[in-house]
């Protein structure tokens, strides 16, 4: 027995480190650990790019790594280190070792490292610090300790989402600030306490009560909440009147019971007491605790000895949705039910009004309360709205605030994605970071990130410029609040950079200081640097229109510098520094040299002149300056440009030769390419003959059926480490007439959701056996990169015998390649 005890656990011995297999992020520099640990002090997590030694240790370590260490000094700090240096110390956040095991989680999402406690990851966010220089390569797991054993057990690597969605649920809002009542001590002041709040807060409460028991002979009172037990069942409750309820033949025992699971969803009682408590809650028709309480008497009649005498039987409510702690879900509330009380307005005790609108709703205390912090404290600490029923706002969204108070009745976020989408987003942002609604916040945070990720779609010109703007002044604190959602969408951006420059001109409203920072990121990627010039001359007149350099040189001579520019033209001297004038081709220079622009502004004058020196001095190589002006940005991407069909300058062609490394070999055999289709691998479904570069007499795809429809496709994956901007691609045709004439060209990150790069619709250019053809890919889309691209057959084929067999044996893809 005390071997197998002993395996329930791994124990980390003093100074040394346990490497397991199994314990790896599946993406480099991002990943979640989640896990159980006991230790009198210090349980230490390593994060490092290579496996170390059993006899490692954190403190000796040269090579890059990140360690966290919870319970340092004597169980009253946390600390994380970087390649053994100190970057935080902090106390008091909520994490301490302990004999008995405890639940924690860690995740690293970029140099973005949040630390938590609980069973669940991404819960109860205790700590986040973001390291300004992140080591994205960590990827192996180990587990030490300091200088007393450790004890770790349910150790489980979770991957992250591309978007790390889950992380973003933890973004808080800022604390209401509020002189502090004794009456409210209870409300959420640190950042685990909201989880700790909900309604068994006002169990058995003469808070916000509008009813009462009188129970047993004794008469005692006993306080609720109308639409509370009616969302519950069905009790003897006037719309209008004081709410009385007499019960004369309970003792209190039994509804104390009734109203926990009520509030709770969950009770104990004992097992004499289970017939009344059913029949009790049969009277007001609580039915999922009827059912409970018939479940557990029939299990009693069946077995006895499942109950001890004496002991409480416990019930509980078997929520549809485990570990939701979310009103209202988790509790016995028919939600259905509760929205009909909303819509209908019964047993309403709060009237709110808006500002211009007059009456917009009547609702209840007690729901806003659950949710809402400063409603919480108008209504409980003796301000007007503790003794009226009406509540006015000012400065306040109505649609916005429509969608808030049908979120605090459902717990669902429910938004149309319409025309004002992004501006509605943004207001119903702010609105619940006003009233304290952190769940709702976070929601509207994680749409936020969506919508950037997408970089699609209506109401991102709005978001950004909200995000960006330092007036109306009541926009800034709240938006402050989300200081990494700015962050990011900076982040999406330089890394989507030739796309949102090109794609939409909504980037000239971005105020100076959210543009340089773009221009400046250390993530910015780009196929030229003449496209950084163009955006910096575009932003700097507030360009209507797309154009580039030569355009506003023309525009120049004949008007001044100050005149196109206006107050931004010193702005424009600022940011000119930040393009790679060096790497840009000496006959453009050249170029740049004899233009007006180099006349009119002495900075792109001097730019220019240092550019050409120092490619005419040969000195061209990256890294032979140390000036970042002088060296390729780690982020560009590789032309690959089309020259003819079946040339070698193809990006499936560059993975077969290493990326440049080694001579060419099949990049499918490699490893480097992945190549599938629709129907199963035959001997005329090959995938390595579309990257053979030999011709194929019959080689195709064959139908599957999606979504009730014939489905034909071949797809390419890159490599989960390459991106493509694709301006280009080939396709041969295989020995076969079943030439193709209606079929698609698409994109994508995640292989799931498509967008489409080229539309063919009756295209007549495949026409003979073998023949080679390429098109090119035009638009907006061009600028995006794709990690997966796939020809999906849309329509049939010229061959009525084999109309849906996309028959092809060479595929090709060109553009800029990361």
């Amino acid at each position: 027995m005390a071997e197998k005890k002993e395996k329930k656990f791994l124990t980390v011995a003093p100074f040394e480190c346990a490497w397991r297999k199994d314990l790896k992020f599946r993406e480099a520099g991002r990943g979640c650990v989640a896990f159980e640990a006991f230790a009198h002090n210090d349980v230490t997590v390593v994060f490092r790019e290579n496996v170390g030694s059993q006899h490692y240790h954190y403190k000796r370590d040269n090579s890059p790594h990140y360690t966290v260490i919870i319970g340092s000094n004597r169980n009253r700090r946390l600390k994380i280190e970087v390649d053994g240096k100190t970057v935080v110390d902090v106390a008091g956040v909520g994490l301490c070792c302990s004999s008995a095991f405890q639940s924690y989680w860690i995740s690293i999402y970029d140099g973005l490292i949040s630390i938590g406690k609980g069973r669940y990851p991404f819960q109860n966010l205790v700590f986040q610090w973001l390291d300004s220089s992140p080591n994205c390569s960590v990827r192996y797991v180990g587990l030490s300790s300091w200088d007393k054993h450790v004890g770790y057990r349910n150790v489980n690597v979770l991957p992250l989402t591309q978007n790390h969605i889950m992380l973003w649920k933890h973004v808080d809002c800022d604390k209401y600030e509020e002189e502090e009542d004794g009456d409210v001590e209870m409300m959420i002041d640190e950042r685990t306490g909201y989880e700790k709040w909900g309604l068994e807060n006002f169990f058995e409460s003469w808070e916000l009560s509008d009813m009462f028991f009188i129970v047993g002979t004794e008469e005692k009172l006993v306080p609720a909440h109308k639409v509370i037990l009616q969302a519950s069942g069905n009790f003897p409750l006037s719309l209008t009147g004081e709410g009385i309820v007499q019960l004369q033949e309970v003792i209190y025992p039994i509804l104390h019971a009734l109203l926990q699971f009520i509030y709770t969803g969950r009770t104990q009682i004992s097992e004499p007491l289970l017939g009344p408590l059913w029949a009790l809650s049969s009277q007001f028709q609580v039915m999922p605790l009827v059912k409970q309480c018939e479940e557990t008497m029939e299990r009693f009649k069946l077995n006895k000895k499942l109950f001890d005498l004496g002991k409480n039987v416990e019930l509980s409510y078997p929520s549809s949705r485990p570990h939701c702690t979310v009103f209202p879900f988790g509790l016995p509330i028919n939600s259905q039910r509760l929205k009909q009380l909303a819509s209908n307005c019964e047993y309403a005790d709060v009237n709110i009004y808006v500002e211009s609108h007059g009456l917009v709703a009547q609702s209840h205390k007690i729901i806003l309360s659950l949710w809402s912090v400063p409603f919480a404290k108008m209504f409980t600490n003796g301000m007007s709205e503790s003794y009226s029923s009406d509540v006015h706002l000012r400065d306040v969204s109505l649609k916005a605030f429509k969608i808030m108070l049908e979120f605090m009745y459902s717990g669902e976020l429910n938004i149309e994605d319409s025309l004002d989408f992004g501006s509605l987003l943004l207001q119903l942002l702010i609105l619940s970071d006003q009233f304290g609604v952190t769940l709702l916040h976070q929601e509207c945070c994680k749409l936020l990130l969506e919508c950037f990720s997408e970089f699609i779609g209506r109401g991102s010109r709005q978001i950004w410029q909200r995000l960006s703007m330092s007036n109306p002044s009541r926009w800034v604190t709240p938006i402050s609040s989300c200081k990494l959602i700015e962050e990011t969408c900076e982040r999406k951006f330089a890394l989507h950079f030739d796309y949102c420059t090109t794609a939409s001109l909504d980037f000239v409203f971005l105020d100076e200081a959210t543009f340089s920072s773009i221009i400046r990121h250390p993530d910015l990627t780009v196929t030229s640097e003449e496209r950084v010039l163009n955006a910096i001359l575009m932003w700097g007149m507030k360009a209507k229109e797309l154009c580039g350099w030569e355009e506003m040189d023309e525009l120049i001579i004949k008007l001044t510098p100050e005149l196109v520019f206006e107050e931004r033209l010193q702005s424009v001297n600022y940011l000119l520094p930040f393009v790679r004038f060096p790497l840009l081709p000496h006959a453009l220079l050249k170029k740049m040299e004899n233009s007006c622009l180099n006349r009119q502004i002495p900075i792109f004058d001097n730019l220019v002149k240092e550019a050409i020196i120092f490619i005419e001095s040969g000195l061209a190589v990256p890294g032979s300056n140390q000036s970042v002006r002088f060296q390729h940005r780690r982020s560009s991407f590789k032309e690959l440009q089309y020259i003819c069909d079946g040339d070698s300058n193809g990006v499936l062609y560059f993975a077969g030769t290493s990326y440049g490394e080694h001579p060419w070999v099949n990049p499918v055999l490699a490893k480097r390419i992945n190549i599938t289709a629709s129907s199963p691998i035959s001997r005329y479904t090959d995938p390595k003959a579309l990257a053979s570069r030999t011709y194929q007499g019959l080689s195709f795809a064959g139908p599957r059926m999606e979504d009730g429809h014939n489905c034909t496709w071949w797809m390419v994956d890159i490599g989960q480490d390459h991106q493509l901007m694709c301006n280009y691609y080939t396709l041969r045709m295989d020995g076969s007439r079943a030439y193709i004439r209606y079929w698609n060209f698409q994109g994508s990150m995640d292989g799931k959701s498509w967008t489409n790069l080229r539309v063919h619709e009756n295209d007549q250019t495949m026409c003979k056996h073998g023949q080679f053809a390429s098109w090119a890919v035009i638009g907006p889309n061009a600028l995006r990169p794709f990690r997966f691209f796939r020809v999906v057959l849309m329509g049939p084929t010229a061959d009525a015998a084999n109309s849906w067999n996309f028959c092809i044996c060479f595929l090709e893809l060109y553009g800029y390649f990361h």
